[in-house]
């Protein structure tokens, strides 16, 4: 596996710790870089949700970027205090919350509050960023008007489910990654 890495911004070229054992699966450089010229200028100033953070890569490569607030969560110890060693290690620590909480459970709680981009890359092939999309669909406050939902998944995974909140726009694929792109449209 090659070293995980801050691409662009105020961080850019920190090296990223790994989560020991196999519990994440970190997005690639190619596909990181490429979420990131999608996104464009507009992360600048966002609310950012890395709701299956892992190592914290896409979150921290956020506010390396510009995002004002980044949440990140994950269900396990291990990736929770490497994204806090991670955060410490780029020094943007004070604009992110690092939270361990079981990702569908937290769409379902009463936190809710609005994001401009959430990040869904859960473990493969449990159907997960379904089950996340669903809880976006069901407790629509987490997203901000024009909020963008992107989910990571392998592309046998895909599933054009309908839903009434999210609107898919676009899907990229890189290798056996694909990026899928949903919109809440705004009032």
């Amino acid at each position: 596996m090659s070293p995980i890495r801050v691409i662009a911004g105020i961080a850019k070229g920190r090296k990223l710790q790994p989560v020991p054992g196999d519990v994440t699966r970190p997005i690639g450089d190619r596909v990181k870089e490429a979420l990131f010229n999608i996104i464009g200028p507009d992360v600048r100033g966002s609310r950012f949700l890395d709701l299956f953070a892992g190592t914290g890569s896409v979150g921290i490569e956020a506010l390396s970027r510009g995002a004002e607030y980044v949440l990140f969560n994950d269900q396990h110890q291990a990736s929770v205090h490497t994204i806090r060693e991670n955060l410490n290690r780029t020094k943007l620590e004070s604009r992110a919350e690092v939270i361990q909480r079981d990702a569908i459970a937290l769409l379902s709680s009463g936190q809710q509050q609005p994001f401009e981009y959430i990040y869904i890359a859960p473990p493969q092939y449990k159907q997960l960023w379904l089950e996340a999309l669903q809880g976006l669909e069901d407790h629509p406050l987490w997203m901000a008007p024009d909020a963008w939902v992107i989910a990571q998944i392998h592309p046998n995974e895909y599933d054009q489910k309908a839903f009434m909140q999210l609107v898919e726009f676009d899907q990229r694929k890189y290798g056996n990654t694909l990026l899928v792109f949903y919109e809440h449209p705004g009032e």
